[in-house]
């Protein structure tokens, strides 16, 4: 049996939202047991981030710049701005802001993402498994990105409606073509 056919995600956790206008913040917590700058480097480098994040860049996301960022499932690249890479510590591009705060036994990462609340919770199930995805490839067990619609094979359904149940939200059922992001 791999990595793949072993992973399973744990429930709803480490999750919470905050209104912000009419967008909603997801933000999501999860302590990882590598250092900063090990996870920094997953968090920038484009051939890390085809490893477990829900898109894909053109660039490195470690400098202040430009860079063309594809979500799985879209048509087309969305040209984005970095517009904080404070190596290892804040980066910051679109809608998105990551935070990594030194532990003694790794990182604290922390994921703001400002998301339209309708799709709150499809966010932070596809985060979760993200970051699950994130963790096995850091500690070099990689097993492969899971997102978009491959993502209801790893029990994406039963998290989206744990965290719906969380942040008092109706949980939106999966469309017929997938989800965007």
């Amino acid at each position: 049996m791999t990595n793949r056919e072993q992973y399973e995600p744990g429930p709803a956790r480490g999750a919470r939202i905050q209104k912000d206008g009419e967008k909603w913040t997801l933000v999501l917590v999860r302590d990882l047991r590598h250092s900063p700058e090990k996870v920094w480097q997953a968090l920038t480098d484009p051939a890390h981030l085809r490893e477990w994040a829900p898109f894909e860049v053109d660039g490195s996301l470690g400098a202040v710049g430009t860079v063309n960022l594809t979500w799985v499932g879209t048509p087309a690249p969305i040209e984005t701005a970095v517009t904080r890479a404070d190596a290892p510590r804040m980066l910051e591009y679109g809608d998105i802001r990551w935070e990594l705060e030194p532990l003694d036994t790794g990182t604290r990462l922390t994921l703001w993402h400002k998301i339209d609340r309708r799709f709150i919770s499809w966010g932070a199930a596809g985060w979760h498994i993200c970051f699950d995805v994130l963790d096995r490839f850091l500690a070099g067990g990689p097993v492969g990105r899971i997102v978009g619609a491959e993502a209801m094979k790893f029990d994406w359904q039963r998290l989206n409606n744990e965290y719906a149940r969380q942040f008092g939200v109706d949980a939106p059922g999966w469309p017929s073509g997938g989800p965007a992001r």
